[in-house]
């Protein structure tokens, strides 16, 4: 085959055959295709789109790059959860040891932050000793005793995805359905699971800013799911605001830490149990995801959840004496408390220089060699709504730099419009996809 002339066909609206995408995956990924035909393809992409059948035969090519874990000696159903990403989004830490507390095997592979948005290996890895470069056997090990594990992305596991990924980065086609499409599938598909809950975030702290576009999104990874025989639920869900109150590695696994301890009930405890529920849901464990949600509440009540989440990070040789005593864990050289600069009722918030503000404390990289804080981070008070006086205490932000402490400081004061007039609240939930 000619790399040329698929580009020109994929460039003037036509669609490529699974043969030529195969071809094209595979040479790519053996280096046969230099970076710059590629990346003209992904533009082409990009502009064109892909329908169905290719956004399928691209996540197929991208799996079969490498190996696919067989989980099939390990009984049981094994489900995940997939989030497009957001600010302060840790459900991750909070659903998988509900749901392996409920009887059902999390095979989970995570990503780092990306930008504006956490990553919970990160958030993970902020726990002193915990490992999320396991092997795939030790990989396989952990799941069979504890019922979860949380890896990163293997160099065995959809290595396309890697090259790929890296080259959107830099050739402005991150957000092209199919690609994001091709790039979430062929991991999660790769990880032996029989089912999976979508996440797919919509607002300012998103990537997906529309609901509509969200939808699409969530349509396209439902449609390639099912064309591989796997189990889905997509959720879109609002992310105009931080999810929860903390934001930053270890100021999430301390908040996660808290709703699994039945300590705070927030919006955070709300989406978890939703997720939670549908996860139950599709392994069987309950007849719906109410039922589903009823069951990952009791996990918390009794307890078993949170210490799920001990057993999980002892086994991935976290030092778990933090999770029991979260308060003995160190804090950053200076801690400065935020106030409102005018009162009123919270009428929006730009949840994309929050997050940036968190990245600028410490909490995120600029660069890929940049070393994230784990004790740097916001803890934000206040939710789209509320009624706040001039003066009230909106956020504390904790960081080792007090010139980037000064920096977040205006971000966040920056990213709060008022109104004078009641405003309502933005509903958690937006759609539920089946």
């Amino acid at each position: 085959m000619n790399t040329v002339e698929l580009i020109i066909k994929k460039r003037i609206g036509k669609s490529l055959s699974k043969e030529e995408i195969f071809f094209l995956i595979n040479s790519f990924t053996k280096r046969k295709i230099p970076d710059y035909q590629f990346a003209s393809l992904l533009m082409a992409i990009c502009i064109k789109g892909m329908d169905n059948k290719e956004t399928s035969y691209l996540t197929e090519a991208m799996l079969h790059s490498g190996k696919v874990i067989d989980l099939s000696a390990i009984e049981g159903t094994k489900i995940d959860k997939h989030s497009t990403g957001g600010v302060g989004d840790k459900t991750s830490l909070i659903l998988a040891p509900i749901v392996a507390a409920a009887g059902i095997n999390v095979p989970m592979i995570s990503g780092r932050g990306l930008g504006h948005t956490g990553g919970t290996l990160d958030k993970l890895e902020s726990i002193p000793g915990f490992r999320t470069d396991l092997s795939l056997k030790e990989y396989k090990s952990v799941l069979k005793k504890c019922g979860a594990v949380l890896i990163g992305q293997t160099k065995e596991i959809a290595p396309a995805d890697k090259l790929i990924y890296s080259l959107r980065d830099v050739t402005g086609t991150v957000e092209s359905i199919p690609l994001i499409t091709g790039s979430i599938m062929s991991k999660k598909l790769a990880e032996g699971i029989d089912g999976l809950v979508l996440d797919v975030k919509t607002g300012s702290g998103a990537f997906m800013k529309k609901t509509k576009d969200a939808i699409s999104l969530a349509n396209s990874l439902i449609k390639t799911a099912k064309s591989f025989n796997k189990k889905v639920i997509a959720f879109i869900t609002d992310m105009n605001q931080p999810l929860g109150n903390y934001i930053g590695n270890w100021f999430e696994v301390y908040e996660s830490v808290k709703v699994l301890r039945d300590e705070t009930r927030d919006d955070l405890y709300q989406l978890s149990l939703s997720l939670s529920g549908a996860m139950i849901f599709l392994g069987g464990k309950a007849s719906s995801i109410k039922a589903g949600i009823k069951i990952a509440k009791e996990q918390i009540d009794s307890g078993k959840a949170f210490e799920k989440f001990v057993e999980i990070v002892s086994h991935q040789g976290g030092d778990t004496k933090y999770l029991l005593n979260p308060d003995k864990y160190p804090k950053s050289k200076f801690i400065k408390k935020i106030k409102a600069n005018k009162g009123g009722y919270i009428k929006s918030i730009d949840n994309y220089q929050i997050g940036m503000a968190a990245l600028e404390l410490g909490a995120g990289r600029k660069t890929m060699t940049d070393k994230i804080n784990p004790k740097a981070g916001i803890i934000f008070n206040i939710k789209i709504g509320d009624k706040i006086k001039k003066g009230a205490i909106i956020a504390e932000v904790h960081s080792n730099s007090t010139l980037k402490i000064d920096i977040a400081k205006n971000m966040i004061l920056n990213s709060i419009k008022y109104s004078n007039r009641k405003v309502i609240k933005p509903k958690l939930i937006k759609k539920i996809i089946i």
